[in-house]
């Protein structure tokens, strides 16, 4: 079985706004202290979207990974990478599109739906059509087992889950697979192949699925086993074949959703976002303008908070005291709207100080983060290659 691993990433849409941090920077930081993970700044797919725009691309990534860095993503817990820098990625796609049936593609929820919301873009491209194939080898050419997504995104791991059970099935044909599998059963000595055969037949038989797992353990708790006979018998567990590409699990993330200063959803493209490392007086400005419930149009009138668009921020940015002052004052006329926002404005202002200082370093400096991505694509690429010789060999392209 392989490693444990972690792929996420981000098209490269320049500077991060607070909906990101909270949405999934955090989240990542947590994650790079359990797990080995690789984030990557997917670049070729801002090409699906704004092939025509293709000026704004690079400028965006070096600004989003600062972002990274300044949020506390740590090169020396994670792999940070630039996805082009990574050809694998590329041939993974065009090797994995060869047997990707056409419906599969269409089905996509999101394919539809991204061709109705931007109408005004050509999308009818073979580059739009062929993105989800495209994520699914961002995630399989690291063997990922885990993807952290919000529940909208879930689609996408079914689809690559699908993608790598379809490779498996028809690569991982092994001649004498079963044979094969049988001599590695006695490498795990007489008592553990006896349990591993038990267990193999009670989840074969009966769909034990703690059987499954208690296979899986016997196997990776296993020192006397070669990585192709590991391999081997995870795949003749699971009544399938050799395990050449690993299939993903959604790691759902529970991502506060923070709304943009009109309440709407926070984007740049609306124009009501709040960047992650906003200058001082600028977020302070945005803050005090943003519209608050509109029955107070007198300071005397009293409002409801869960009607107002600063309320939200609040439950994120602020603590019980103050959110208990702020329902009672707000529904009681006792405060008036800019006496709510400055609570808020405090935390954001205390939030901001130590990313706008640790971004510094990479403004002063832009070489040390060329470096730290360098050695990133390296990292990556090296995982990358792996997997890619064992999927080569297995479609028969290693011949010489």
């Amino acid at each position: 079985m392989y490693p444990e691993r972690v792929l996420s990433g981000m098209r490269p849409t320049g500077a991060m706004h607070i909906g990101h941090y909270h949405g999934a920077l955090v989240n990542w930081v947590r994650m790079q202290a359990e797990y080995p993970c690789f984030f990557m700044v997917a670049d070729w797919h801002a090409l699906t979207t704004s092939y025509d725009e293709v000026a704004v691309i690079g400028e965006s990534v070096w600004e989003m990974l600062i972002d990274w860095l300044a949020a506390g993503v740590d090169p020396n817990q994670a792999t940070i990478f630039i996805q082009s820098r990574v050809p694998e990625h590329a041939e993974l796609t065009l090797l994995l599109g060869m047997a990707t049936p056409l419906g599969w593609l269409e089905r996509v929820p999101t394919y539809k739906d991204q061709i109705e919301k931007l109408s005004h873009k050509d999308l009818l491209t073979y580059g739009f059509l062929g993105y989800p194939l495209m994520q699914a080898a961002d995630i399989l050419v690291y063997r990922a087992s885990m993807v952290p997504v919000g529940e909208d995104q879930v689609p996408h791991i079914e689809f690559t889950r699908e993608i790598a059970r379809r490779f498996n099935y028809l690569y991982g044909r092994e001649a004498g697979f079963e044979e094969k599998a049988r001599e590695a059963m006695k490498k795990l000595g007489g008592k553990r192949a006896k349990l591993y055969d038990e267990v193999r037949t009670r989840f074969q038989q009966n769909g034990d699925e703690g059987a499954l797992e208690q296979g899986r353990a016997l196997l990776a708790d296993a020192q006397s086993l070669s990585m192709g006979d590991r391999e081997r018998l995870f795949g003749y567990l699971e009544g399938s074949r050799k395990l050449i590409l690993v299939e993903p699990q959604a790691r759902l993330t529970a991502a506060p959703r923070l709304p943009g200063l009109d309440g709407a959803k926070m984007s740049k493209s609306y124009g009501n976002s709040i960047a992650m490392r906003e200058e001082p007086a600028e977020l302070t400005r945005k803050i005090r303008t943003m519209p608050t419930d509109p029955a107070r149009v007198r300071l005397t009138d009293p409002g409801d908070p869960e009607l107002c668009p600063v309320w939200p921020l609040h439950r994120i940015y602020t603590d019980e005291a103050t959110h208990q002052w702020v329902q009672s004052g707000c529904r009681s006329a006792s405060i008036g709207c800019l006496d709510c926002k400055q609570p808020l404005i405090d935390a954001l202002l205390k939030e901001q100080q130590p990313i706008r200082e640790r971004a510094q370093v990479y403004l002063d400096d832009p070489t040390l983060l060329r470096n730290i991505v360098a050695d990133g694509c390296d990292k990556a690429r090296k995982v990358a290659q792996d997997t890619m010789r064992d999927v080569r060999e297995a479609m028969g392209l290693d011949y010489s």
